[in-house]
């Protein structure tokens, strides 16, 4: 594989030239205001409405927060459910059972280990069941204000086609993104990446052809480049 180089502005990957600040600035023009889906009202529901996004559609999670947020304020309100109960109300998402079984055990670690709060550390978030990286750096920048970048398939497939990455590992490519992309940005290109990747990048018949960055894309642009490839 190609080195990677780092020059200025621009990165080169795989042999693709990318103008990372033209692409960050017409990320920003596009959707200056993305943000995520879920709905919640505090960190900790936050939290659950990742855990139950998993293999689940955000519309999903979000109708059955409505229902369960109704009665789930903090840690504690969890534990004074059954699984039971909490399957009834998670049903509606996939892996319901085993949803119920992680978010009862992580409000358990919570309450008896940091007093009802979560924890501010990636390590520390990600030794709770149910929470894996991209659970965790969600959490962190979204609700602790902790700068840092999840990467999800839409993350991962745009920034492979716009070459920032040739990577498909999530760990890597979060590597690759926080080295290319200002700390300050995080966040946001999280979230334009996201909803670029579903409103346009998609997996399956992409738009190409109406696409404002097309002119970058290794996919469907002028160059007509196959996607980057990982390791």
């Amino acid at each position: 594989m190609e080195q990677k180089t780092v020059k200025g502005p621009k990165t080169s990957v795989g042999g693709a030239t990318a103008d990372l600040n033209s692409i960050l600035r017409l990320l920003e023009r596009e959707y200056p205001h993305a943000e995520t889906a879920l709905r919640y009202d505090n960190s900790f529901q936050l939290l659950l409405a990742v855990i139950l996004s998993a293999q689940t559609t955000d519309k999903q999670v979000n109708k059955t927060t409505e229902k369960l947020f109704q009665k789930i304020k903090e840690p504690w309100d969890i534990l004074k459910m059954t699984v039971a109960e909490l399957e009834k109300i998670l049903q509606g998402c996939g892996l319901y059972r085993q949803k119920s079984r992680q978010i009862m055990e992580t409000s358990r670690i919570l309450c008896q280990r940091y007093g009802g709060k979560l924890p501010g550390t990636l390590e520390e978030l990600m030794t709770l069941p149910g929470v894996g990286r991209k659970t965790a750096n969600v959490v962190l920048n979204n609700a602790l204000g902790i700068p840092a970048f999840a990467v999800d398939t839409h993350v991962g497939r745009v920034a492979r086609r716009l070459g920032l990455t040739v990577e498909k590992n999530p760990g890597l490519i979060e590597n690759d993104l926080c080295r290319l992309v200002p700390r300050e940005l995080w966040g946001k290109t999280h979230h334009r990446l996201i909803t670029h990747g579903r409103r346009v990048c998609r997996a399956r018949k992409p738009l190409c052809g109406s696409c404002f960055l097309s002119p970058y894309c290794l996919y469907g642009g002028a160059g007509k480049h196959p996607p980057a490839q990982g390791r």
